[in-house]
Parts: C-alpha cells; sequence; structure tokens
C-alpha cells in the first residue's frame, strides 16, 4: 500500500494499518472551505457533477476501483476551470501526487497538488509540504 503496509508490518504489525485503514474509511471525503476552495484526495472524478453526491456517501467505506471514489482518474486543465465555474469555486486542493516541491499548482493556479509526506518511501527525493488559508 505504497510503503505505509510495509511501514506498519516492519515496524509494529499488521493489525495496526487495518486500524489505520479502517479510521481513513471513516474520515471526510472532502471538506469545502468558505464555500470557494474544495479540498478532495484524489481529485476530480467525471462522475463528479454535483457536492451532494460526496456528502451523500456513506461512510465508512472503502475506497472502490471505480466510481465516485476511485482515485486513479485523469483530468486536464478544461475540467479544473469547468468545474470551478459550475461551482463558483476559486481553487482545487488536493493530494494523492508525489511532487518534487511539496506543493505544485497547475491549470493557471486553478488546483494545487499539496503532498505532505517528505521524501515518500524512501524512493522519491520530494519535499513534504501543508497549505495555510489566511483569507478567501
Amino acid at each position: 500500500m505504497y510503503g505505509f503496509y510495509d511501514e506498519c508490518k516492519r515496524g509494529f504489525n499488521v493489525r495496526l494499518w487495518k486500524t489505520f485503514t479502517e479510521c481513513f474509511n471513516c474520515l471526510p471525503v472532502a471538506a469545502l472551505v468558505d464555500d470557494k476552495i474544495l479540498c478532495i484526495h484524489g481529485g476530480l472524478s467525471p462522475e463528479l457533477t454535483n457536492l451532494n453526491q460526496i456528502r451523500d456517501l456513506p461512510r465508512p467505506t472503502d475506497v472502490p476501483d471505480s466510481g465516485l471514489l476511485c482515485v486513479s482518474h485523469t483530468f486536464g486543465p478544461d475540467k479544473v476551470a469547468e468545474f470551478l465555474m459550475q461551482h463558483d469555486m476559486d481553487l482545487i486542493c488536493r493530494a494523492h501526487q508525489v511532487v518534487e516541491d511539496g506543493y505544485e499548482f497547475f491549470a493557471d493556479r486553478q488546483l494545487v497538488a499539496v503532498f505532505s509526506a517528505p521524501n515518500y518511501c524512501g524512493e522519491f527525493d520530494n519535499a513534504g509540504a501543508m497549505m495555510s488559508v489566511d483569507a478567501v
């Protein structure tokens, strides 16, 4: 599981990894900051047309291989701009992408990828980052 499983197994036990997974499956899927910034782990799903779809997702739930919660969708700057315009938002903040400086803007600064794990899995020479919002 991208190194986390192995780290738990090596340093502790598989039961700890299962406990983390159960916890993650209960966490909110997204957050909306002042109705202008959508924070979401994987990015935009082509199935996401209405934010109520996110609100209506049952929790806890496992991450499926397809559908709204699937994190392996690709999308371009046109989809970012279209989504932001449709929902009257300014920015999408996403994770799930290793970036060298810990954060990276995309789509004319309409999307930012924030990755908090430095030197991810001991295989990348990336910085970790966090984002703080002072005002929207």
